[in-house]
This record gives structure tokens, sequence and C-alpha cells, in this order.
């Protein structure tokens, strides 16, 4: 199996929702891996134009509980895709997910709530 090494900042939340029990959160994604199939002479890095993920592989990392979730891309898709000598990708990209989250309000308006944001494979 392929390790990844993954890291997520939260950019904002811009909406919690009671009555539907979600949250919508942007967020900034980073994964990063080594194949050794993409191994080049040399010490520096290059940026991928974004369009060429579909002819790599990438993980296939989803959003649990997520009920709707979108790629930004104005004005072109927000996805980094950066190459190193060793076979190192790292594959970055900002998303915009409505997130399930089920709220105890039986205390409302003292009441406090954890949400989770849980990432997980396909496989």
């Amino acid at each position: 199996p392929v390790q990844i090494a993954m890291s997520l900042d939260i950019a904002s939340i811009s909406s919690i929702s009671e009555s539907d029990m979600d949250y919508t959160a942007t967020i900034s994604l980073r994964q990063r891996w080594t194949d050794p199939r993409l191994v080049f002479y040399g010490n520096k890095s290059f940026t991928l134009d974004a369009r060429l993920v579909e002819l790599l592989w990438v993980p296939d990392t989803y959003i649990v509980e997520s009920k709707r979730s979108f790629l930004h891309d104005i004005t072109v898709g927000n996805r980094l895709i950066r190459l190193f000598s060793n076979g190192t990708v790292l594959y970055a990209l900002r998303i915009t997910t409505t997130v399930a989250c089920n709220m105890d309000l039986s205390k409302y308006p003292m009441d406090t709530q954890t949400c989770q944001l849980q990432l997980e494979s396909c496989k």
C-alpha cells in the first residue's frame, strides 16, 4: 500500500445549520506520497498543469458524511500538483463541503457542539 501524508487547513466555516444538522466549510487539503515511477534526475521540483491529474495516480480520498462538495475552479481549478526529483508528489486542492453533524440541541442556547471532518479512502 502507498503511504499518504495528509494535512488540512480549515479556511472558513461559512454556515452552521441546526435545522439541517450540517455545516459548510472551505478547506485546503494537501496529500503527499512517493511514486517511484516518477523519479527523475536533478534536485529541483516542478509544478504540473492541474489538467495532468487525470494522467497520474492520485489517492481516492473522500469526506465522510459529506452531503455535497465542490472543488474551486475560478478562474482555473484550484489544484496544485508538484513533482519532486525523488518521485514525491504533492497534491493540494481547495474544497467547499457541506458535512452532516448530529447536533444535540437539548441544552440550547447553552449547548456546545462537536462536529467531525473525517477523511477516508475508498479502499
